[in-house]
């Protein structure tokens, strides 16, 4: 009545529909996820923590729980009304007469909804059982009383209906007519016409009145609430859900219909109860009024406390749940329920029905949102495992639902579906650092594997283009314990690329149980989540270290993500330093070290590889066209330090660009030069070193227009939009120590022999570099200051006579010894734009 009075029965229809079409959809996705495997306590809480993971399961519960609660509320305080309303004293008289013997006001109406709470509790403490038992009888009664009513429309007689208002200090009288059915009273009523809510003195409207009645359609949670105490839930609650929504729906437009041609205006706004005057038998109304409140009041309790247990069983709140995991002999979950009680008790205080519906249904649209997206989340992961046995849901149903209840609680209340949106990403957040891991499985996890796939497939190696080039990191880690910082390092090289850790176990899988890598990647993800860095990891099983290698380069990444840069630690003869044991990750008073990793390789323990293999994992690198990367002592680089030094002078970067192994050709723009100088660049775009500044070296000679040079590398430096200061080197003396050991002189026919074959230092020239030579290249680059955070050196390819692997990274050593952290940088992909 309260309803049609105040929206007339188009809008009526209206509120109907868009409410029945909301809760459809949500049944649809409640009978989906309740088919989908075995459901227990918490019915939608269930639901949407094992669907969406411990964070949106355990803040959508508080939010359930609070509907509930406030639902149980709102319900008794509907029971008060219509106690007052039968047996209050009328307003403006001190004493009342015959069964009007009730006193009216705001703290007896609190007293007498008190009463009737403990009421609900006596029955949901005794158990669900008495519980289903009560509201069976409760069904019963109110299918009778309906079946009155619908008879009353029918066979009462048009009469005058005298109702006594509140006005002032006394009362005011006015008339109400049942009109029997009248085509004028059904056109009068077929309109809105919103008034004054007498029991709150509000005017109405459209979306107050909305909130109102979508209270009396929340009920279909009822039966999902109650899963843990179904015998089977997943056959139980789709049907019993659905034919209440259906009978529902159908009841409420019949009623609207013939309240809307019997009754006017006057009647429906003005007296809730009309519906006893109206009656065949006004008794029995009254009765059913009482039963159908009451039933709906402690459904909303028992709910409420099935939540709460739900939620303290979870452990989701620690140790501020603790109290509701108690429960009786039979398992009935007695001090939820006194805790539901006790927030329902308070929620009392606020004394009018009207007041807290909109905050009711509001709660109550969220968590269909939620049921929704939830299944949404299940259809849109294509998990093989989702496969419910009530199919008559799409994800366009899910959608669907999750629009109408958004749209429905701003409409209903802005500044209500505002405040509950930042109480939920409250809780969101604050369950995520706080709440334990679980192991009910991550619906995220599901649907990002979902789209990582489907945009795999969409990244095709063919439209690479070197403007959108970045590095791709495979980097061999033998033991983490002494490679901390090289893997903070190349986390900050990869640019947003693809970044894998490689290790190579070397043991044959013929001669053992199991796979022995399987024990060791928890290890390896939890070394990756300390370190936080962004990196993959990729363990494997080989008969040496360069076949592990080799296979690795093959076969890490998938699809267009594939490593493109080898990185090697040095091969020296430097014991190696526990990194793990220094590392702030790892040294706070709260963490140990429980990682699985083996300690460190003593000093005079043999190497798992030799100088010749370890040059050939170079050489096959360059084969397969990956670029290389060799860092030498960057466990001593204190990045912290570097980059927290006073701001003057900053920390600098230095590029050598030129094969300082090859003296007699001193270009700086081939291939592997523009590699380095971007590798140097992606590093000074990192966040963390940002601060530094490139210093770029440019080796020149007497008579050879070194100006014109450094000019013609700044134009170069400004194309690639790289920002760095150049340095003239004068390096004559060091070549002269060159050409007094080189066979012949400059521009003779082995160096025309070598150019013809296309290839810097290839295959002869480790032979012609002695060391005396090195090592005066090494103290040019030593000498350059100040001492720079890092320094870029290029990396000369390996030569074609594997017999001189040894020599050549004899003078690798030479070169690098004493330098600090330094990296040895061979490009052989063009990696550079001038375009847009």
């Amino acid at each position: 009545g309260f309803v049609v009075g105040h929206a007339g029965l188009y809008q009526a229809l209206a509120m109907f529909a868009v409410a029945y079409f909301i809760i459809g959809m949500t049944v649809l996705s409640v009978c989906a996820i309740a088919t989908n495997g075995a459901l227990d306590a918490g019915g939608a809480y269930y639901m949407i923590s094992r669907a969406l993971g411990p964070e949106f399961g355990g803040s959508i519960g508080i939010m359930f729980f609070l509907a509930n609660v406030c639902g149980s509320a709102l319900y008794v305080l509907g029971l008060v009304e219509a106690v007052v309303d039968s047996f209050g004293v009328p307003p403006g008289q001190e004493k009342g007469t015959g069964v009007h013997v009730l006193p009216q006001s705001y703290w007896y109406e609190l007293l007498y909804g008190t009463v009737l709470l403990a009421l609900c509790l006596l029955v949901c403490l005794v158990g669900a059982s008495i519980y289903a038992k009560a509201t069976f009888l409760i069904f019963l009664i109110v299918a009778v009383v309906l079946g009155t009513i619908l008879v009353s429309f029918f066979a009462t007689r048009p009469l005058k209906v005298p109702i006594h208002l509140p006005h002032l200090n006394g009362t005011e009288t006015d008339n109400g007519f049942f009109t029997g059915f009248s085509l004028n009273t059904l056109r009068d009523n077929l309109g809105g016409g919103y008034g004054v809510d007498y029991t709150t003195g509000q005017m109405m409207s459209f979306s107050s009145v909305f909130a109102v009645m979508f209270n009396g359609c929340t009920g279909i949670m009822a039966g999902s609430n109650m899963s843990g105490d179904l015998k089977r839930p997943s056959y139980s609650i789709p049907r019993g859900t659905i034919s209440a929504v259906l009978f529902t729906y159908l009841v409420y437009n019949l009623l609207a219909f013939l309240m809307c041609a019997t009754c006017n205006r006057i009647l429906l706004q003005k007296d809730y109860g009309f519906l006893r005057d109206i009656s065949i038998f006004p008794p029995l109304v009254t009765v059913g009024i009482y039963a159908a409140t009451l039933s709906a009041a402690m459904s909303n309790l028992i709910g409420a406390s099935r939540i709460l247990y739900a939620l303290a069983r979870d452990d989701l709140f620690g140790r501020a749940l603790a109290l509701a995991k108690k429960t009786s002999a039979s398992g009935n979950p007695v001090m939820a329920v006194i805790i539901s009680w006790l927030v329902v008790q308070v929620v009392l205080f606020s004394g009018k029905l009207n007041t807290i519906a909109s905050v009711v249904t509001t709660f109550f649209l969220l968590v269909y949102a939620t049921v929704n997206l939830a299944c949404l989340a299940l259809e849109w992961a294509s998990a093989p495992n989702f496969r419910p046995t009530f199919r008559y849901f799409t994800w366009h149903t899910c959608l669907l639902g999750i629009a109408g209840c958004c749209v429905m609680m701003f409409l209903i209340s802005p500044v209500s579906a505002s405040a509950s949106l930042g109480f939920l990403l409250l809780l969101l957040l604050a369950l995520h650092y706080l709440s334990p891991s679980s192991t009910w499985g991550y619906i995220s996890q599901a649907l990002i594997f979902h789209q990582v796939r489907k945009y795999l497939l969409m990244l095709d190696v063919r439209k690479d283009h070197v403007k959108f080039w970045r590095p791709q990191m495979l980097l061999m880690v033998q033991n983490p314990r002494g490679s901390a910082r090289l893997i903070d390092f190349v986390n900050d090289l990869k640019k947003s690329g693809l970044y894998v850790l490689g290790h190579v176990e070397l043991q044959d899988l013929d001669m053992l149980p199991s796979d022995p890598l399987q024990p060791q990647q928890d290890s390896w993800l939890s070394l990756v989540d300390k370190l936080n860095v962004k990196a993959f990891v990729s363990l494997t099983l080989a008969p040496s270290v360069r076949h592990g290698v080799r296979q690795l380069l093959f076969t890490s990444g998938l699809g267009g993500m594939r490593p493109n840069t080898l990185v090697l630690g040095f091969y020296d003869d430097e014991a190696p330093q526990d990194g793990l044991a220094r590392h702030p990750a790892f040294t706070s008073a709260r963490e140990e070290v429980p990682l699985g990793f083996p300690p460190l390789r003593a000093p005079t323990t043999p190497k798992l590889l030799s100088a010749r293999e370890y040059v050939g994992i170079v050489a096959d690198a360059l084969k397969m066209l990956r670029n290389v990367l060799l860092a030498r002592q960057l466990e001593s680089l204190d990045k912290a330090w570097e980059l927290r030094r006073a701001a003057s002078p900053p920390p600098t970067i230095h590029v050598w660009p030129v094969n300082l192994l090859r003296p007699d050709s001193a270009r700086y723009a081939d291939t592997c030069s523009l590699f380095l100088l971007q590798m140097a660049c992606v590093l000074n775009m990192a966040r963390a070193w940002r601060r530094a500044r490139l210093r770029l070296f440019l080796c020149v000679e007497a008579g050879t227009m070194p100006h014109a040079q450094e000019e013609k590398l700044r134009q170069l430096l400004k194309d690639l939009r790289i920002q760095a200061q150049i340095q003239l080197v004068p390096w004559d003396a060091i070549t002269r120590l060159h050409w007094q050991t080189c066979r012949g002189p400059p521009g003779g026919p082995a160096e025309e022999e070598e150019e013809e074959e296309g290839v810097v230092n290839f295959p002869t020239n480790t032979t012609q570099v002695s060391d005396e030579y090195v090592c005066a290249a090494n103290k040019l680059v030593l000498e350059q200051s100040p001492a720079p955070a890092v320094r870029f050196l290029y990396l000369p390819r390996p030569p074609a006579d594997t017999s001189l692997y040894p020599l050549y990274l004899h003078q690798l050593e030479l070169l690098t010894r004493g330098l600090g952290p330094t990296v040895l940088v061979h490009g052989v992909s063009a990696v550079t734009s001038t375009q847009l």
